[in-house]
């Protein structure tokens, strides 16, 4: 279990304070954002093991993030029957290195990472006594006993245990996993037959998360704006790294389509409310160390949590050259790090992110309204010459199968743009908008018209992914821009970003929210 020392990914530098190669990072599950935390482990000068919870799909485990690419972990260890004979393989492997953290890297590997962490004897937030942190209901239930706004539920692995919540909630309501990502699998179902329907394709489906044979949610429809509030903790002090707001529309039929993150002020009168409410869910749920993900509808009567993701905000880091971006420099993966082991780095970071941000922008998904092979790809061409243009993260290219998009796993690319001039964004986001209408791509057969027409709610394959490359990422080439002062920012901290591996490529049917 004894592996050679290996240098570091294409692109990464050493920390200013790289350590000796006697340290050891554990990354639970390192797909997704997973990716930028381990590569910014090694960029550090840690040593990384890689270790799975045996949840976690072939097809998800075997996609290996951009941030990722290149990296050499130590080892990779696959969890054991127990979590003793997981900790003891991961000493094993470590050679008698010291193991100084064990952090979770996606969504799968929660549940693994607490037990496992707290077994190695590191930071860790152990078990929560009121369940498995990862479920939602448990989320609920804990929210709702802390005295915190919670939403309407019920839980069940067969019908009859929510047929009466059905029958007295009012239509339409939620349909979901009780452990999933990115909308995978979650409906907005508008009758009883429908609500009934989709449950019984949840419970039959296999869900991309890892959640096999879990429970099905069905919970009362919250009528508001969903935020996002990123916190990374260390012993019980939260820090809010940032504050999204989620741009989501009912799109080919589906209800939930993801058309961007927005950066919100946190000295916003809504920002400060959520922040007051995430926090009290952090605390709820006892999640005292690392990051966390709290998706939040601010309803009528006031903030109420959607879920609280127990890992860094996922989209495969897309959004991290825009997080460093607006606060100057740091972004969550590289706070969920110092969180685990450098102390004095944590207690740097503000409490708040910056107000006001140091630049304007937002992450921009692309949807698609056409599906087939893709031919050529104009729309990208343009969206590279575009004044705002920072990045553009996709896995299409020419070859490509491209479905219609009815969530983050069938989007289409993360677009970056930020700019001085707040016009020239909302021309630059309009423009896109138009082109996504238009047509991104030409495709080697006929487009049929009907496509781009709404249709009804259509139900979600189970499996649904996409198999392409992942390696089409771009940056702006240096020189002047339009904007002019803003690129002297714009510029290096989207380069700093890519080469140390924090922008993760949209791995196709495995992202996560």
């Amino acid at each position: 279990l004894c592996f050679k020392q290996t240098d570091l990914p294409a692109g990464c530098s050493p920390h200013p304070a790289a350590m000796p190669q006697q340290q050891v990072v554990v990354v639970v599950d390192p797909v997704s954002t997973g990716g930028c935390v381990a590569a910014e482990a090694k960029a550090r000068g840690y040593e990384v093991i890689s270790a799975w919870c045996d949840e976690i799909t072939v097809d998800m485990r075997n996609t290996v993030s951009q941030a990722a690419r290149g990296l050499k972990y130590l080892a990779s260890i696959d969890e054991k029957s127990t979590i003793a004979e997981s900790a003891a393989a991961v000493k094993a492997a470590a050679c008698g290195r010291t193991i100084v953290a064990c952090i979770v890297g996606s969504e799968s590997g929660i549940t693994f990472a607490d037990k496992l962490s707290l077994e190695l004897g590191v930071r860790s937030n152990g078990i929560f006594s009121g369940g498995d942190r990862r479920n939602k209901s448990v989320q609920q239930k804990a929210v709702k006993a802390a005295g915190l706004r919670a939403v309407r539920e019920a839980l069940g692995r067969t019908w009859a245990e929510v047929a009466h919540f059905v029958d007295t909630e009012p239509m339409p309501v939620v349909v979901k996993p009780v452990e999933s990502c990115g909308s995978d699998g979650v409906k907005l179902c508008k009758t009883k037959e429908e609500t009934r329907a989709h449950f019984q394709l949840l419970m039959e489906g296999q869900r991309r998360a890892g959640a096999q044979g879990a429970a099905v949610l069905v919970q009362e429809f919250l009528k508001g704006k969903e935020y996002v509030v990123d916190h990374v903790s260390r012993d019980g002090v939260h820090k809010v790294v940032m504050v999204w707001v989620y741009d989501k529309r009912p799109t080919n039929g589906a209800a939930f389509v993801y058309y961007g993150m927005i950066p919100v002020d946190v000295n916003s009168p809504e920002a400060q409310v959520l922040i007051k409410y995430t926090d009290g869910v952090l605390n709820a749920l006892k999640l005292d160390n690392g990051p966390t993900h709290g998706e939040v509808m601010m309803t009528s009567d006031g903030p109420c949590l959607v879920e609280m993701n127990c890992r860094s905000h996922g989209w495969d880091g897309a959004w991290v050259p825009l997080a460093k971006l607006l606060t100057g420099g740091y972004a969550q993966p590289g706070v969920a790090l110092d969180s685990h082991v450098d102390a004095a780095a944590f207690d740097k970071i503000p409490m708040k992110c910056p107000s006001p941000f140091k630049a304007a922008g937002q992450n921009v998904m692309l949807v698609s309204f056409f599906s087939g092979t893709v031919r050529t790809t104009p729309g990208y061409d343009k969206m590279r010459k575009m004044s705002s243009f920072v990045a553009l993260q996709t896995g299409v290219t020419v070859g490509s199968k491209v479905e219609l998009t009815i969530d983050l796993f069938t989007a289409v690319g993360v677009l970056v743009l930020a700019s001085k001039d707040k016009k020239q964004l909302e021309a630059d986001l309009a423009e896109v908008r138009k082109m996504e209408k238009d047509g991104l791509f030409t495709y080697d057969e006929d487009v049929d018209p009907a496509q781009f027409e709404q249709t009804r709610d259509m139900v979600m394959p189970v499996g649904r992914r996409r198999t392409e490359s992942l390696d089409n990422i771009v940056v702006r080439a240096a020189g002047p821009t339009p904007t002019g002062g803003v690129s002297a920012i714009l510029l290096p901290v989207a380069i700093a970003a890519f080469a140390a591996g924090a922008l993760v490529g949209l791995m196709a049917g495995r992202r996560m929210k």
